[in-house]
């Protein structure tokens, strides 16, 4: 069974268009068809039903998703077992982060590591948390630094590196301002900036506040925190960000009674996945960090 086929027939899939897979892959379409059509016929079914420009899995192909990606994965952790062979620290790195992380706690990290190790060809991807956390578990990627997931798949191994506290901010002119603890429900009487609901960070507020009994309903949502930062500053409502981003020239830090949030920042990775010796070097930096509370 060749690999390539069943990785056109992967990204097919997981994309669910011939087209995005032929872009994910950096090939025609045409190849990718002939990749999943080569594997159709050695295998004797079809894969994919293709009604008009709608790809769907077929029983076989839905069958074959999951012994597929157990395949893929088994091939390049073989390779990355051979590869670490040698003591040289070298090759590819692909791996996750989000905007956050990414930005405020992955830099120090990323730099002692890219001078360390000049020779590993490291592959960045800025995404969210939650679709990090699902590219791992699927073996797209070989680690994530992310938002953890409260309640992370069995398939994962979580490792957080930095606490990182939450807090409730609002403008300096805004009317809640004038109260520093002020009562959860009045909180949920006044607009509010918060992530979105699929975030794990609005799932960890959401249930903060419902133990008070209180429903939040955000005037906008957003994931992008230095966005929530400059919407509560200008008044647009309250917020709730981390506390190194809290600016008490620019805003204000309330503290409602009751409430404390904190989520925790960290590694993401499959634990039936061993680690290039890339990968393996950038956990023990990152496990060597100090955390910033």
């Amino acid at each position: 069974m060749d690999i390539q086929n069943l990785q056109a027939f992967l990204q097919v899939a997981e994309t669910g268009s011939f087209s995005s897979a032929a872009q994910g892959l950096h090939l025609t379409q045409p190849a990718v068809s002939k990749r999943v059509a080569a594997l159709e016929h050695q295998l004797g079914v079809r894969l994919f039903d293709r009604i008009a420009r709608h790809v769907s899995l077929t029983e076989a192909g839905r069958a074959l998703l999951p012994r597929a990606r157990r395949i893929v994965l088994e091939l390049q952790d073989t390779r990355r077992a051979l590869s670490q062979l040698g003591d040289h620290v070298t090759g590819p790195l692909l791996m996750a982060t989000s905007h956050h992380v990414g930005l405020h706690r992955l830099p120090p990290t990323l730099r002692a590591f890219a001078s360390r190790y000049p020779d590993v060809d490291l592959d960045i991807r800025f995404m969210d948390s939650e679709s990090a956390a699902q590219a791992v578990e699927r073996g797209d990627l070989e680690l994530a630094v992310v938002t953890l997931p409260l309640a992370p798949s069995s398939a994962l191994d979580t490792r957080s590196i930095w606490p990182d506290p939450l807090v409730v901010t609002v403008a300096p002119d805004h009317h809640l301002a004038d109260d520093r603890q002020p009562l959860a429900a009045t909180l949920g009487e006044w607009p509010s900036i918060l992530p979105d609901h699929s975030t794990y960070t609005r799932t960890l507020i959401d249930e903060a506040f419902a133990g008070h009994g209180v429903s939040l309903q955000a005037r906008l949502s957003t994931n992008y925190l230095e966005t929530i930062r400059m919407l509560v500053s200008i008044g647009m409502g309250w917020g709730v960000l981390p506390a190194t981003m809290v600016d008490e020239h620019e805003l204000i830090t309330l503290h409602p009674e009751g409430i404390r949030m904190r989520r925790e920042l960290g590694i993401v990775r499959h634990r039936e996945r061993s680690l290039s010796r890339a990968g393996q070097a950038l956990l023990e930096l990152l496990q060597s960090s100090t955390p910033v509370l």
